[in-house]
């Protein structure tokens, strides 16, 4: 098991986005939000080109600020997610993309019965700092 993805010790990586700057990538952050639920599936970024080709191809292309490449969510999973339609902030900062998940997963990490988890956001925090299973999306 990864700790850091199936565990439940609080680590957040306040350095992500420092991280992010030091390459000097030109990305905006992207919320995923399922179009039918409303329910955010999980934030990652894009770039120009990932943008384009969202809007091109009708999918959630973003660009992978770990590997530096444009990254079509599902390329290997197969959980693709449908792109409905693509909103921006008020200061052009940041992306909402309205999507609909084609096989009911979109985070990478997976049930105990293998399927992928339709939300990455599958733990809270609860007392003392320590996370808790969320009912329904953990397990």
């Amino acid at each position: 098991m990864n700790e850091l993805e199936e565990g439940l010790r609080l680590e957040l990586d306040f350095g992500k986005l420092a991280a992010v700057a030091a390459t000097g990538a030109q990305v905006v952050p992207v919320v995923l939000q399922d179009a039918d639920s409303n329910e955010v599936l999980f934030v990652g970024y894009a770039n120009e080109t990932a943008l384009r080709a969202s809007l091109d191809e009708g999918i959630a292309v973003l660009w992978s600020t770990s590997r530096n490449e444009l990254w079509r969510k599902g390329a290997t999973s197969g959980d693709t997610l449908a792109l409905v339609e693509v909103r921006v902030n008020c200061e052009q900062n940041s992306l909402l993309y309205r999507v609909r998940p084609t096989t009911g997963g979109a985070c990478h990490t997976k049930l105990p019965s293998g399927q992928a988890r339709r939300s990455c956001y599958y733990r809270a925090i609860g007392d003392e700092g320590a996370l808790r299973p969320v009912p329904g999306l953990y397990d």
